[in-house]
């Protein structure tokens, strides 16, 4: 057994609002959660980031720099995921599903309204854009 790799994408629009994703397979089946999926072999997580979100919403982004990392610990479950969380608009293209089998919806949200259930890289994300920023005498 071995860790895997994902990655995920929080793309926010000009009004401060999340594009969430809701997934239809395991893991986490059937909660709402950022567009993204597994890192290929010798495929960097920014490239594999932009390539998941192209399949899933068929929409370009531009990152904006690294948000958390991710861990999905399940031992039940076997399952083990690290996911870099990276921040993200959305450069060209309108979204749409593109992979219904994997997923069952789209939709923007605000952050005080986010939908239930969330995914666990979802809520670990969202917990670090809450943290406050520490200064330089803590």
């Amino acid at each position: 057994m071995n860790p895997r790799l994902g990655c995920g994408a929080a793309i926010f629009d000009g009004r401060n609002q999340l594009l969430l994703v809701c997934r239809r397979r395991p893991p986490e089946a059937d909660c709402w959660g950022l567009p993204g999926g597994k890192v290929d072999w010798l495929e960097g997580t920014e490239d594999a980031v932009r390539r998941e979100v192209l399949e899933e919403l068929d929409v370009q982004i531009r990152l904006t720099g690294l948000i958390c990392v991710s861990e999905l610990l399940d031992a039940e479950g076997s399952l083990h995921w690290i996911a870099p969380v990276y921040g993200a608009e959305i450069s060209s293209g309108e979204p749409r599903l593109m992979e219904p089998q994997a997923l069952s919806a789209f939709d923007w949200f605000s952050l005080d309204s986010l939908p239930e259930p969330l995914t666990i890289a979802t809520r670990q994300m969202l917990k670090t854009i809450h943290r406050p920023t520490p200064s330089i005498s803590d």
